[in-house]
């Protein structure tokens, strides 16, 4: 069983920065890097979120948009293939849409000159 846990304290947003998943050898997995790389395969992840504006702290951590392009990608490409489903179709959806609203947010900050900053 995947287990998620926040490893530091929220930030100014009220949002944690670093999270980490465990429950899971990529000894079995064919694209396992960790093996050919360090001698041993990999039993937990960590996902570093951007933390600070980037104007400020320079590009320090993923963000949600670039996860969900990956998430995005992943279901399109199993809908193209023998995985595709209606749930996977609905799922795609509500991915592009939560994309698109997040990339209006950001728009709307650039218009108000506020992003890039920690100003609402």
């Amino acid at each position: 069983m995947l287990t998620v846990h926040a490893l530091d304290q929220p930030g100014s947003g009220g949002a944690n920065h670093l999270y980490e998943i465990r429950g899971y050898d990529t000894g079995s997995n064919a694209s396992d890097p960790f093996f050919g790389r360090y001698g041993k395969s990999a039993d937990h992840s960590t996902v570093i979120f951007q933390n600070g504006p980037i104007a400020e702290v320079g590009v320090n951590g993923v963000t949600h948009e670039a996860l969900l392009a990956i998430l995005i990608d992943r279901l399109e490409s199993f809908q193209r293939g023998p995985y595709a489903s209606p749930d996977n179709k609905e799922a795609l959806y509500s991915m592009r849409a939560a994309l698109h609203a997040l990339q209006r947010r950001t728009l709307k900050r650039m218009a108000r000159g506020v992003e890039g900053t920690h100003h609402v």
